[in-house]
């Protein structure tokens, strides 16, 4: 699906970024790779580790629409991923969160009608479902105005889906490098939050994977959710310094005791994979009368019961410590 394409990222330099486009290199023959993203400084030092000749890199920032229709003029794939991600630094600075998480999507959205893009795809977030904290807010709009998208395309190819995950094991400012950083300076406790918080857990590589099939899968509209475990905080703390105790320091601002991805008041809208649940738009695009119980890899979904919802205090699937250990493990950390 990706040879001979043209594929741009946003936030292309980030934890993210870098190992799709280090994943599409080693499968695929990609026409051309575009990094698009603001610091130069980490584009430079990602110039040394991808140099193929199909990579390209663009300064620019999502807040900016004409530099981003630039970018994107012959692009056929857009993964957004660009965003302003840190809960407490979201509440702090908001109206920043919401020029880049808001904003910035609608100009991703306009350049890629502007130029047919064929698919885009939007990196979302369990904090985007019944949010509390404004990044999550931010991210809710944004998975709102990529769904509506789908209904401004006109005669256009282009089509929109988002796919929403939970906590990226070892992702720049998340808890397991904190944790990491921590134990090597020799902290004798663990901070945590408080016991009883739970998070959905996924590797960066399972991320990457389910985006890529994501691609084939979507039809336009559809909120992609995978399945995966969930983690208890203070058994990440146990599985990561066995011998060390933990000592709680309340929650942050805006943060969750649980966190959500399929909310009840979306139970009429979802469907159940094998591997995934789909989150159906819940209005209906002029020209367009889609079936989502199939999508374009012949899978079948089925309705779940109303009032379900996918929660990581709830999930059948929970990780034990040393199930946490091997996880981590799995992913590099």
């Amino acid at each position: 699906m990706f040879n001979d394409k043209s594929i741009l990222v946003t936030g292309g330099t980030g934890s993210f970024g870098k190992l799709y486009l280090h994943t599409l290199l080693a499968r695929y023959k990609p026409r051309r790779l575009i990094v698009y993203s603001r610091d130069e400084l980490k584009q430079f030092e990602m110039q040394q580790d991808f140099d193929a000749p199909c990579m390209r890199y663009f300064i620019g920032d999502v807040r900016d629409g004409e530099r981003l229709t630039q970018a994107m003029n012959g692009v056929d794939f857009v993964i957004h991923a660009a965003a302003l991600k840190q809960v407490p630094a979201a509440e702090y600075n908001p109206m920043e969160c919401i020029k880049t998480n808001i904003h910035g999507a609608e100009n991703v959205i306009k350049a890629a009608l502007a130029n047919n893009v064929d698919k885009v795809i939007a990196l979302s977030t369990d904090k985007a479902a019944n949010p509390i904290n404004l990044y999550g807010a931010t991210k809710l709009a944004s998975d709102k105005l990529f769904v509506a998208a789908n209904n401004m395309t006109g005669g256009a190819r282009t089509r929109f889906a988002v796919v929403r995950y939970g906590n990226v094991v070892g992702s720049r400012g998340s808890v397991v490098p904190f944790f990491a950083k921590l134990l090597a300076e020799g902290v004798v406790s663990l901070p945590i939050t408080d016991p009883r918080m739970t998070r959905f857990w996924i590797t960066l590589q399972e991320g990457v994977d389910f985006v890529l099939t994501n691609f084939m899968r979507m039809r336009g509209g559809e909120i992609f959710v995978p399945r995966i475990p969930s983690v208890r905080i203070s058994d990440l703390a146990a599985a990561m310094a066995p011998d060390h105790p933990s000592h709680v320091v309340g929650i942050r601002p805006g943060e969750k005791l649980h966190e959500i991805m399929c909310p009840s008041d979306d139970s009429h809208l979802t469907l159940e994979f094998a591997d995934h649940f789909v989150i159906q738009p819940s209005i209906r695009f002029f020209g367009m009368d889609m079936d989502y119980r199939h999508n374009a890899l012949g899978e079948t979904g089925t309705p779940v019961h109303q009032g379900f919802e996918y929660n990581s205090g709830n999930n059948p699937q929970f990780l034990d410590v040393e199930g946490i250990r091997q996880f981590n493990l799995r992913a590099g950390m």
